[in-house]
């Protein structure tokens, strides 16, 4: 099945002459038919814990846009809520959770192996996919990296700086360790079940990790993903693991050797040909179209893609966006980049 897979293929270190595509947050708000399936389950967390229509956004983009890879539709906080955290969101604010700021919150948490319990509909929405996409897309599971995880659980919400936790992590170095090792273990467990369940690569979002610096960066955020993608390989030979440490700079040369990911991803505060140099020469890199590029549009748009897939030519490159898609986005301008990527 690899051979017609152009992502499997470049993630096992082949060059193509057409990278293979696909966006983080390709199913969401910008899409008209997203926003009316979402409106059909009623709230967030029902789309995400309803497989039929979990898995109906996941596939609508591949539907519109005929991208290399579905990403499962789910989000990073399912898996604090599995562990017990209360777990909300805000309309137009985003996300809530319960705190973990002392002992006796980490105390009430669950244990690691009562996860599938509540996570078990994502696995379904897996299964789902591994059925119904096309022979030449690639599925790809995902999780938050832990220290990522561990800002949204210490602070209840997305924050501009990740305060609460670099406090903690400075005044209570134990309890904040702890909370790490235990999001670990959950998300070794919950990527070998979405694994188990059909993905085919899986994908580590740690969207914070430029907010950790030096011994810290090293601790926290390649550490956690060592061990996540060791386990994960010694539990499945093969699988293909991509690590995105979002604003690592510098950090993301070596990131590859340190932690043994398959794949790279760059956000687009690093240029394409310093990337090329740095970080592609240990592997596979996937990225990095800024964002705001899918709402502007234009020729800066063809500019920059036609910019990035040359930078990237000499070595796997997985064409991607240094961020999510945004919801003021424009659907027309996704088929202009597929199209800049595809036709030369």
């Amino acid at each position: 099945m690899a051979e017609n897979k152009k992502l499997l293929r470049a993630l096992a270190g082949e060059v193509l002459d057409t990278p293979p595509i696909w966006m983080m947050r390709q199913a969401g708000r910008y899409l008209p038919e997203y926003r009316a399936t979402r409106e059909q389950a009623g709230d967030f967390l029902s789309l995400c814990y309803t497989p039929d229509l979990a898995a109906e956004v996941t596939l609508q983009p591949i539907r519109r846009y005929g991208f290399d890879a579905a990403i499962l539709f789910a989000d990073i906080l399912l898996v604090p809520q599995a562990l017990g955290a209360d777990l909300w969101f805000v309309t137009g604010e985003g996300p809530r959770l319960s705190t973990i700021t002392q002992q006796s919150d980490f105390d009430a948490l669950k244990p690691v192996d009562a996860i599938h319990e509540t996570l078990s509909p994502v696995y379904e929405t897996v299964r789902i996919l591994s059925r119904e996409l096309p022979s030449e897309t690639t599925l790809i599971g995902f999780a938050g990296a832990p220290w990522t995880v561990a800002t949204y659980m210490i602070a209840g919400r997305g924050t501009p700086d990740q305060a609460p936790a670099h406090a903690l992590r400075e005044e209570n170095t134990a309890l904040f360790e702890a909370l790490l090792d235990r999001i670990t273990a959950a998300t070794i467990e919950y990527l070998s079940a979405q694994i188990e369940s059909g993905a085919e690569v899986v994908k580590i979002f740690d969207s914070w990790a430029g907010s950790l610096k030096g011994e810290a960066f090293t601790k926290y955020a390649v550490e956690p993903c060592r061990i996540i993608t060791r386990a994960l390989k010694d539990r499945h030979p093969g699988i293909p693991v991509i690590g995105f440490p979002r604003e690592a700079g510098e950090g993301y040369v070596g990131f590859a050797k340190a932690t043994g990911v398959d794949c790279v991803a760059l956000d687009n505060s690093v240029a394409p040909e310093w990337a090329a140099e740095h970080v592609q020469v240990d592997g596979c890199v996937q990225g990095n179209l800024a964002s705001s590029h899918m709402v502007t549009g234009g020729q800066a748009l063809v500019d920059e893609t036609h910019r990035i897939v040359r930078a990237f030519s000499k070595g796997p490159h997985i064409f991607n966006l240094g961020h999510g898609i945004t919801p003021d986005a424009d659907p027309g301008n996704v088929q202009l980049m597929i199209d800049t990527v595809r036709g030369g």
